[in-house]
């Protein structure tokens, strides 16, 4: 199987993939239609539907969806947007296809570094006993304190090249049980590395990763066939996990971006001293295995 399956459904440009993933998601109903007797074969929307509401042709629209047709006007755009119903992330994502679509970049680029500073990881480490972790874009975990390795149960036994929060939540054994609501979690996820691969699918680090998931997970295959979108930041929700160390936990989550860095983000997970939960964390990490060995760690605490 390719790295990227995306370009093997049908062909065309990822701008025509995106629009066919959204309009077979909406129901006439949704967009006011009155269904009609017939048994209708095509999920969603038909194109001369998702045309007539964005008032272009309906040879236009089928020539974007095509690939045939790749400069759209910001106000085609807009107004496919519109008769889509696309929320703001999705809104912003298919502008950047369109904008992608007419300037086809020539050459692919090359991996992002791996590298994390010295003073990030000393950071990690003054934020124990808080679990705390950097993350590539593409979800490879560079570096994490002991409470952070603890927390996503298992992670440990993998090689350090091997540990993504990706890969974890569809390959673990463990973590289906681990998170309170796994169903979600892999959605956002999915949703968010469909986002990246929108605009730079030809990525050696995310292509590897994606070619990856949709040929060992058929959770992870069937999400990215949705197309759903979402950028990274938006939803700092408390998240609980069933912990086979420690039990119940949840803790509130802070995502950030780390500036002078190729996309990477700090993830901090807090809770309230003199909670349960505040108790549970110290444990966490306390009972890191092989904490000092950890290269996030640095000298670790004896």
């Amino acid at each position: 199987m390719a790295p990227e399956r995306q370009q093997q459904n049908g062909g065309g440009t990822e701008l025509g993939r995106f629009l066919r993933a959204r309009r077979t998601q909406i129901t006439p109903a949704e967009v006011g239609f009155t269904p009609g007797t017939g048994v209708r074969r095509t999920p969603g929307l038909r194109r001369e539907e998702v045309a007539a509401l964005a008032g272009v042709s309906i040879d236009y629209y089928t020539r974007l969806e095509r690939g045939r047709e790749t400069r759209p006007s910001l106000a085609v755009v807009e107004a496919l947007a519109r008769a889509l119903k696309l929320d703001e992330d999705e809104q912003r994502h298919l502008r950047d296809l369109a904008i992608r679509a007419a300037h086809h970049p020539p050459v692919p680029p090359a991996a992002p570094s791996r590298t994390v500073s010295p003073k990030v990881k000393l950071l990690l480490e003054n934020l124990r006993p808080s679990p705390a972790y950097v993350t590539s874009r593409t979800l490879d975990l560079l570096a994490a304190n002991p409470g952070a390795l603890a927390l996503y149960a298992g992670i440990e036994e993998w090689p350090l090249r091997q540990r993504n929060l990706a890969r974890y939540l569809f390959l673990h054994p463990q973590a289906r049980d681990l998170y309170a609501d796994w169903s979600t979690q892999i959605r956002g996820c999915v949703a968010r590395l469909r986002a990246l691969a929108g605009t730079d699918p030809d990525a050696p680090d995310l292509a590897n990763l994606i070619g990856e998931l949709l040929l060992k997970s058929p959770d992870f295959a069937k999400l990215w066939d949705r197309y759903d979108v979402a950028r990274a930041g938006h939803a700092q929700k408390p998240k609980t996990f069933h912990h086979p160390q420690v039990g119940e936990i949840t803790l509130a989550f802070q995502g950030m971006q780390l500036e002078g860095t190729p996309g990477h983000r700090l993830g901090i997970y807090v809770a309230e001293p003199g909670t349960p939960d505040h108790d549970a964390m110290i444990l966490l990490d306390m009972a890191a295995p092989h904490a000092g060995a950890h290269p996030a760690a640095g000298k670790a605490r004896t």
